[in-house]
């Protein structure tokens, strides 16, 4: 079978797969203006093959590819005069005349685009022609701000990014600007991501969802909405309240080995043991808590999500990344690793991810070995943290088994670094 396609020549290849692509498209196209009741009047089916074929021969026939500019012109302006004769009668969609000079296109890139691509160029106009409802539905439902947040995601990543220089901001402060940057990049990248899927996916959720949406944006915020929600409930919605809880700082453990991995691959790998194992342990635990009968009602959360890509947050977010750099280069350099692990636990009573960020990004007089047992030791107490956010915002014993395991969480980094 290889031996008989490799005997086949490829303009023939290329030819048949311009011609079967055109046809399939042009069916499509058929359908899409038979259902919206259009008039073909420059034809459907018969005619994008046509066309697909008359790119692909002056393609192929001219290699200075000037008949293919030439057929490209002629082939506009036949487009151009249908326009205007649909114009005339008040009909000022482009939709036609646009999908007739992608046809066009069919020949050129499937005489130098890999086949991969061509078949992703049909299924991308297919998909335009078949879900129009679809597309109308999604660009309805998207709000004109949402433009603005895509705007200043493209800004922070595409642009102020490639312009800062990756060289050291100060003596004190060993990380480049580049990397203070990227470090903004990445969180801003996670909660974007839970941004987008909380505002489109699951406006009304449970609790649950509400954990691990909220854990990959920010766990200890996603515990403070999930503990003021537990205030005046029984304990009869205990479980389902511990399960969202756990849920939350299960997602923490993901997003911190996620962001680790692309800041150091050896880091990532030297946690990711002990991470895994308190991930596998978490998800048994909020299995066997939700397949636990009660007789609770469900519990849903429909707060309102904000973009989380606002210029001040991304500002005070680098300047907590320096600040964190400059601590942790003193204390390393005056008490070492030891000073470096006191740090760690401090810091977990504050927001960790700049911290651990900080210390990925710079160079500071420690180990490797020194820098896992602070990143595990930093995670262990904000889960304290976290704890007495629950019992202060629940004040009762919905929170009790939550509070129970962070506590054991904390332990256990606790005996990990030091035993």
């Amino acid at each position: 079978m290889v031996e008989f396609y490799n005997a086949v020549p490829p303009l023939l290849v290329q030819f048949i797969m311009t011609v079967a692509f055109s046809f399939v498209v042009g069916l499509e196209f058929r359908t899409y203006h038979q259902a919206n009741e259009y008039k073909l009047n420059f034809g459907s089916t018969r005619t994008f093959v046509l066309i697909g074929v008359l790119g692909f021969i002056l393609y192929t026939l001219d290699a200075s590819k000037q008949l293919f500019a030439v057929g490209l012109f002629l082939l506009g302006s036949f487009l151009l005069v249908f326009y205007w004769r649909l114009s005339a009668d008040r009909q000022f969609s482009m939709f036609s005349t646009i999908f007739a000079l992608l046809i066009y296109l069919m020949g050129p890139i499937a005489s130098v685009f890999p086949s991969w691509f061509l078949v992703l160029f049909a299924v991308v106009l297919i998909l335009i022609l078949s879900e129009k409802t679809l597309i109308h539905r999604f660009s309805d439902q998207l709000a004109n701000e949402e433009i603005a947040t895509l705007a200043k995601f493209l800004i922070i990543s595409g642009v102020i990014l490639p312009l800062l220089p990756d060289q050291p901001i100060a003596a004190l402060l060993p990380v480049t600007y580049y990397r203070v940057w990227l470090a903004v990049l990445i969180v801003s990248g996670f909660s974007y991501l839970s941004y987008l899927v909380n505002t489109y996916f699951f406006k009304s959720r449970s609790l649950i969802i509400t954990g691990l949406l909220g854990g990959l944006y920010s766990s200890t915020a996603a515990t403070v909405v999930i503990s003021r929600r537990a205030n005046g409930l029984t304990s009869a919605s205990g479980r389902k309240v511990s399960s969202a809880l756990i849920m939350a700082t299960t997602m923490m453990y993901i997003r911190l080995l996620a962001i680790i991995f692309v800041f150091d691959r050896s880091l990532a790998t030297q946690l990711l043991a002990p991470f895994l194992f308190i991930i596998f342990l978490s998800l048994i635990t909020i299995s066997g808590l939700l397949a636990l009968k009660n007789q609770s009602t469900e519990l849903h959360d429909v707060s309102e999500v904000k973009h989380p890509l606002e210029l001040t947050t991304a500002i005070l977010f680098a300047t907590l990344f320096m600040v964190f750099a400059f601590l942790t280069n003193y204390v390393t350099t005056e008490y070492g690793s030891h000073g470096l692990k006191f740090l760690a636990i401090i810091v977990g009573f504050t927001d960790i991810d700049p911290f651990i960020l900080s210390l990925l990004s710079g160079k500071f007089t420690v180990t490797d070995s020194a820098i896992v047992s602070a990143i595990m030791l930093a995670s262990g107490s904000n889960n304290l943290l976290k704890a007495a956010y629950a019992i202060a915002l629940a004040r009762n014993k919905s929170v009790l088994f939550t509070v129970i395991w962070l506590v054991i969480l904390f332990l256990a980094s606790f005996l990990y670094v030091y035993y």
